[in-house]
């Protein structure tokens, strides 16, 4: 007699019950709650990642329909429609590959059948796998059967791109997100198996496994299947980096430090370690991303000091920015190289932002800042070679006896925002303008911000108004400025 024929690890331990579907606890209470009330639809869409159950979620839903005594969400093992259900035989259970049936002739073949009833079920139960196949003529065909189908019959469909269903179709169902499964979990669920096959793995094995499945279960037990393949029975986390080129979780922190202190030779050392190795770079791209993000999240805990979350944003944006020229570039070491450089530039930027709160924070609090007008007697000489000091002296004219009027200054050294100061043109400037008023006798004084409650609005206003109009559209429209003080403007730097 024949041995049977060996079933993978993916298929042996495909959940025979909702309860033992991993990760969706979501879709498994709301599919409970309407068997529960009878509030069952007549049109479904699965939406999620591979390997994340909605093809089982499907069959467990029509097992849970079709069973003898009635809908329930818990189908005992011993029920001959659940047993032929779950393995493919049931007549009105029908599973469609929605990519090599995708015409409008099968569509409409389809529709057709949907007028007879269920020979040996409760429920003809239509599920379409990866539905988003269908060409728009094939959906057309479905869209009055999907609207109102004969009181038999359910259709369930799945997809991991719903992008690309067209939303009169989405409309007529009910969505159901599937999540990808957590790493905890997918750990969780193979050490449950390892026991069950006496398998002895490594927690590292089976994390590094976790790591590769992105979420998938599917695809985390087709890895564990292979490993057993490979090394027998017992898997140590070496074994799993070594089939997979995966780099081990030290050396992808030791990168992560060498970014972070911009030491390239090390950079440059483990990249070329990465190659005579055989690591897969844009894997390890993944994983120097994933450490980065520990990292942020540490750092904007509080837990990480030494490096600032901003510097950490930066480094990640680069890194996400590089994984398709990694993955589709012509020469990965060098394409991996580059993008950990440009990822290291980045996190040696810094904004204005942070320069201001560091410089911010260096001058002692309660200490008083230089002011920079000059004190009588002790002027300092004008620079002619100096630009940006000249301009700073033209703008703080020197006290003279007899002054009336107040200029402010404010002594804080942030640059100021919605308050500027501005005066009135001295002679010189006049001549320069040609059309300014005659205000030269009129000497400035600029006083401590206190003295700002003095200022006579009302006199403010008047020379407010002698301004040229050139001079007031730029203060009012380009600074969007509000007038409290007078002070010299040299109208040639401002405009």
């Amino acid at each position: 007699m024949a041995e049977a024929a060996y079933q993978v690890i993916a298929r042996r331990w495909r959940p025979k019950q909702f309860s033992e579907l991993v990760g969706q606890d979501h879709v498994v209470r709301t599919l409970g709650n309407a068997i529960e009330l009878g509030r069952i639809a007549h049109a479904y869409l699965f939406v999620g990642p591979r390997g994340t159950g909605k093809t089982t979620s499907a069959r467990l839903f029509a097992k849970s329909l079709n069973w003898e005594d009635g809908p329930t969400l818990e189908v005992p093992e011993s029920s001959e429609i659940g047993q032929a259900i779950m393995e493919g035989r049931c007549l009105d259970v029908i599973e469609i590959d929605g990519a090599s049936n995708n015409s409008v002739e099968q569509v409409r073949d389809l529709r057709d059948e949907c007028q007879y009833a269920p020979s040996q079920c409760r429920f003809k139960i239509y599920v379409i796998d990866e539905v988003h196949m269908l060409s728009q003529q094939a959906f057309n065909a479905l869209l009055k059967t999907l609207e109102e189908p004969p009181p038999h019959v359910k259709f369930v469909f799945a997809t991991t791109e719903s992008q690309k269903v067209l939303p009169t179709i989405v409309s007529r169902c009910q969505r159901f997100e599937f999540r990808s499964i957590p790493a905890d979990l997918i750990i969780h669920k193979l050490l449950e198996i390892c026991k069950a096959e006496e398998i002895d793995a490594d927690e590292q094995a089976v994390e590094a496994i976790a790591r590769m499945a992105m979420g998938g279960m599917r695809d985390a037990q087709s890895i564990l299947d292979q490993m057993i393949s490979f090394c027998g029975r017992k898997i140590v986390q070496q074994d799993v980096l070594e089939v997979y080129g995966l780099a081990a979780p030290d050396r992808i922190n030791k990168l992560f430090k060498s970014m972070v202190a911009a030491d390239y030779d090390t950079i440059l050392q483990v990249t070329d370690a990465f190659a005579e190795e055989g690591i897969d770079f844009y894997r390890a791209l993944l994983d120097l991303s994933e450490r980065h993000r520990e990292a942020l999240i540490e750092s904007l805990r509080g837990s990480s000091p030494e490096v600032s979350a901003e510097q950490l944003t930066r480094m990640l944006d680069a890194l996400r920015e590089g994984e398709s020229l990694v993955r589709l570039g012509l020469s990965e070491k060098a394409n991996f190289e580059v993008t950990l450089f440009r990822a290291v530039e980045a996190g040696r930027t810094r904004s204005i932002d942070q320069v201001i709160r560091k410089i911010s924070q260096v001058i002692p609090e309660g200490a008083k800042k230089k002011s920079i007008i000059p004190s009588e007697g002790n002027s300092l000489p004008r620079q002619k070679a100096d630009p940006i000091s000249n301009a700073l002296e033209d703008l703080v004219p020197s006290k003279e006896a007899g002054s009336e009027e107040v200029i402010v200054a404010d002594e804080n050294p942030t640059t100021p925002t919605s308050a500027e100061i501005v005066s009135p043109i001295n002679s010189k400037q006049e001549e320069k303008a040609g059309n300014l008023p005659d205000v030269s006798e009129s000497k400035k004084l600029l006083t401590p911000f206190e003295e700002l409650r003095t200022v006579d609005p009302e006199k403010v206003q008047e020379r407010v108004d002698k301004l040229p109009p050139v001079i007031r559209e730029v203060v009012e429209g380009k600074f969007k400025a509000k007038y409290v003080a007078l002070e010299k403007i040299d109208p040639e730097i401002l405009i």
